[in-house]
């Protein structure tokens, strides 16, 4: 019985000093540029540039796969911020970044919520507070405005409200750029 012990406790630490050095040795390192343009984006995982959250999207603009001029809830900050970082020219926002330009906020009717959660398991970042068979409600400092809780609701209960303009999320105009393209003002702004 005791040598079943040693001999277990051998095995367990030879394995583990396997692991270890296969660890070290085989570590795969990110690709900095997909890092530094990941911590530019906003986060939101909404899926409105086409891919399923802001990592793949970094990636694959780091890849040279898609243009960096996709990302709605970042906008034209962000676009420009990621044309700085990879020393391109700023170009127009392309698909469902065109299409907005003015954020928008989720706000629940609370008189006509049943509370089906159907919203909250919807949000990418958690921007929604409730409980089932429960009133919610939208924390408006976390909703990115990526409208993804509207189609599951079955009461219609949610609205999405332009956000008033603020000195933070007032736009400048872009210096040179065509009438109707601007840069807010602070990119986490947008």
């Amino acid at each position: 019985m005791l040598g079943a012990i040693a001999l277990f406790t051998v095995l367990a630490g030879a394995f583990g000093a396997l692991l270890g050095y296969s660890a070290i040795r085989f570590r795969v390192e990110g690709d900095p540029i997909a890092e530094q343009i990941d911590h530019l984006l906003p986060q939101s995982q909404c899926g409105q540039c086409g891919f399923p959250g802001c990592r793949p999207y970094a990636e694959a603009i780091a890849s040279g796969e898609a243009e960096i001029n996709k990302c709605a809830p970042g906008g034209a900050a962000t676009m420009v911020a990621l044309a700085d970082l990879l020393g391109r020219d700023p170009v127009p926002l392309d698909g469902a970044a065109a299409q907005e330009t003015v954020r928008r906020l989720a706000v629940v009717d609370e008189t006509r919520c049943i509370g089906c959660t159907l919203c909250l398991q919807a949000c990418p970042v958690d921007a929604i507070l409730g409980a089932a068979k429960q009133m919610h409600t939208v924390i408006a400092s976390e909703c990115t405005g990526c409208e993804l809780c509207l189609p599951p609701c079955p009461v219609e209960c949610i609205r999405m409200d332009p956000l008033p303009e603020t000195l933070r999320s007032w736009k400048w105009p872009y210096p040179g750029a065509p009438a109707g393209r601007e840069v807010a003002a602070h990119p986490e702004a947008a």
